[in-house]
């Protein structure tokens, strides 16, 4: 089975099973590890903001314009940033390393 590398913030690292088919979010949610994911996948906020390092960035199928239009969305936006929803493990991603970053901006808790 496939791993990947989650960093957390504070830069401790854990490597999980990966399974092939699901999106890096539910790999998260699976592990116990802090991605957000307050539209539970469905392309409709930035919560689950990764940065994914940059020797995998490449290998990763382009984000799709609405993907792109959550991104603007995100806090601490970087040129290797996806949303966790929209990567979908395989094979080809085996060793895997993305870093969850230290803040999300949720629309829905922050307007209050």
């Amino acid at each position: 089975m496939p791993k990947m590398t989650f960093i957390a913030p504070d830069g401790n690292r854990h490597e999980v099973e990966a399974p092939e088919g699901l999106s890096v979010l539910e790999i998260a949610h699976r592990n116990k590890l802090e991605l957000e994911g307050a539209c539970e996948g469905s392309l409709a906020c930035s919560t689950c903001h990764i940065v994914v390092a940059p020797e995998w960035f490449a290998k990763l199928t382009e984000a799709t314009e609405d993907e792109e239009d959550m991104l603007d969305l995100a806090f601490g936006l970087t040129s290797t940033s996806r949303l966790g929803c929209q990567v979908i493990m395989s094979k080809a991603l085996d060793g895997l390393v993305v870093t969850l970053p230290a803040a999300t901006r949720n629309m829905m808790v922050d307007k209050k």
